[in-house]
């Protein structure tokens, strides 16, 4: 048995309160005849201004009238307040509603609609675009890994590396380090996990992640640096013949490159940061195994600061250490 309001004022109040808001309100009778509808919901319901006192079955077609009764109905046989939604045609156009009815005296009851075509609409697009637009990247990603491949004679090229290629070029750039006397850095990059209040990506999501990151670093580095894919989230670069400064300098630009960097997956936007830790040859260390571990040391300050940080490895002055 439903609960309807005891006073007509009450509704008369809550009627007011609702076509304040802007929202399309109306009452019924129990025989199911209009006896208010306000300006908004003679728009959206397509019915004429001169309403009151017909019924659904004058004013509607005979589908969109009996699916308006039966819902009527169910919200008179149950306790309180009901929400329904509603695909209807109006004038041979399909629309959604979301009808919230509230049982009055008598078997009376009275109606709040709220149309939800126009963010169906926008919501569809948005999808749709974001599929498009998936769907070009991936095809310019073929033509560009294509592209990388082939050298101006038409041979394939070597593309990011693994890391025993970066340990091969290493342990070679210290040796010309060595003979020529002059620097080069390292850099370690550690793609952030999404942050607090965000959903992690999936196994997908974050391959598409790498394979962004993989793109950005062939983009920014020149044919005789080594970028590599480490493990999982982590990734190498080697900056030949480049001073600490420029390299700090160029890992900033590609640090807030990623942050802006938005990767298509599934019809959603994918974003992400990166940490990462640099050192040079010979400032910070002279040793490969000492480089490397200032870079993981630098890495590691950067993770702990929140990611999305570009961290330097301390320098070493006649024993003591500044950075």
């Amino acid at each position: 048995m439903s609960v309807p309001f005891e006073s007509s004022a009450t509704a008369s109040a809550l009627t007011e309160a609702l076509e304040k808001l802007g929202l399309p309100v109306y009452t019924k009778d129990a025989a199911g005849r209009y006896t208010h509808l306000n300006a908004a919901a003679v728009a959206a319901l397509g019915v004429p201004a001169e309403a009151c006192g017909r019924t659904d079955a004058e004013l509607l077609t005979a589908p969109t009238a009996g699916a308006l009764r039966a819902a009527d109905q169910a919200a008179l046989a149950r306790p309180g307040a009901s929400v329904s939604e509603h695909s209807l045609e109006f004038g041979g156009e399909r629309r959604e509603f979301l009808g919230a009815r509230v049982p009055l005296d008598g078997g009376a009851l009275l109606g709040v609609w709220v149309e939800r075509s126009e963010r169906t609409r926008l919501s569809g697009q948005l999808q749709q675009a974001l599929h498009q637009l998936e769907e070009q990247q991936r095809a310019n990603e073929a033509l560009r890994s294509d592209a990388e491949n082939r050298n101006a004679s038409g041979e394939p090229v070597r593309s990011i590396g693994r890391r025993e290629q970066f340990d091969d070029q290493l342990r070679r750039e210290i040796d010309l380090s060595l003979r020529e006397h002059r620097e080069f850095a390292v850099v370690y990059i550690h793609v952030d996990a999404p942050p607090a209040g965000s959903p992690p990506h999936d196994d997908a999501g974050r391959e598409r992640v790498f394979e962004a990151m993989a793109r950005l670093l062939r983009s920014n580095t020149r044919a005789m640096d080594a970028p590599c894919r480490l493990e999982g989230e982590r990734f190498a670069l080697l900056l030949s013949g480049m001073g600490l400064a420029t390299a700090h300098a160029r890992m900033e630009g590609m640090r807030r490159q990623c942050a802006t960097q938005l990767v298509p997956k599934g019809g959603a936007a994918l974003r992400f940061t990166v940490s990462m830790g640099l050192a040079s040859f010979p400032h910070t260390a002279q040793t490969q195994a000492g480089l490397l571990h200032a870079a993981e040391t630098a890495l590691a300050q950067a993770v702990q600061r929140g990611g999305n940080h570009v961290a330097l490895a301390s320098i070493a002055f006649g024993g003591a250490t500044v950075g």
